[in-house]
């Protein structure tokens, strides 16, 4: 999947910005932290987490290797990147985009994202009231959309994908074929994809491979095209199929 870095070239990568960065909010083996309602032009680390505190204001990226990052209710921040570690922001944290290999990302109610949220190995949670400016995608893991509203395309190879509660998706969803990924018994079962009530995808359903296809009769979709057809949908009545 061309737009998804590999595990190798995103921490060679990474590492060699985190060593031309200034001295300032930066951790080789120790955690960093921004206190409630500080401000900070960033914070860098290589085997440490990074925490934000509440309403405080982050102007440059947070960046780490083998840690999570943390954002507390009603901060600011800009692009938070990490391989092996989650990143979960609380209620009404703006941001810019979200990037993870392995590990989840989660946005509490009323985030805004102006840009991406990209994930390689791990689930992917957008809450009520969430905007996502461009794209969520993800290779493996469940993608969740409650009350969301995302700008771009919704993508995944592997993983489960669901719209509750009025999610409405701008672009398309997109579910790639895997192509070369080798990803055990991942690459063999059929993603489940469901689209609650209310909900809308206003681009098209666009299947590179056969999936569990459920749409609420209250949902809108544009269309759905590739492996599969509208007629191949199993339409429900309820909050779930």
């Amino acid at each position: 999947m061309a737009k998804y870095v590999t595990k190798a070239t995103f921490t060679v990568g990474l590492l060699v910005l985190l060593m031309s960065m200034p001295a300032m909010a930066v951790s080789i083996n120790k955690s960093v932290k921004v206190g409630a309602g500080e401000e900070s032009g960033g914070a860098t680390s290589v085997n440490g987490s990074i925490s934000v505190g509440e309403k405080a204001t982050v102007t440059g990226n947070l960046k780490t290797v083998n840690g999570s990052i943390r954002v507390d209710t009603g901060a600011s921040i800009e692009k938070a990147t990490t391989v092996n570690g989650g990143l979960r922001l609380a209620d009404s944290v703006k941001s810019e985009s979200l990037t993870t290999v392995n590990g989840s990302i989660n946005v509490g109610e009323h985030g805004v994202v102006d840009g991406d949220v990209s994930a390689v190995n791990g689930r992917i949670s957008l809450s009520n009231g969430c905007a996502v400016s461009s794209d969520v995608g993800n290779v493996n893991g469940q993608i969740g959309l409650a009350g969301t509203e995302v700008g771009g395309d919704l993508s995944t190879v592997n993983g489960d994908i669901e719209l509750s509660d009025g999610a409405i998706v701008k672009g398309d969803l997109v579910v790639e074929k895997p192509n070369n990924w080798k990803w055990g018994k991942e690459k063999s079962r059929k993603p489940r994809v469901i689209i609650g009530p209310g909900s809308r995808v206003e681009g098209v359903i666009r299947l590179e491979r056969k999936v569990e296809l459920f749409i609420s009769e209250s949902a809108e979709v544009g269309d759905v095209s590739g492996e599969m057809s509208l007629e191949d949908a199993v339409r429900f009545s309820g909050k779930r199929p």
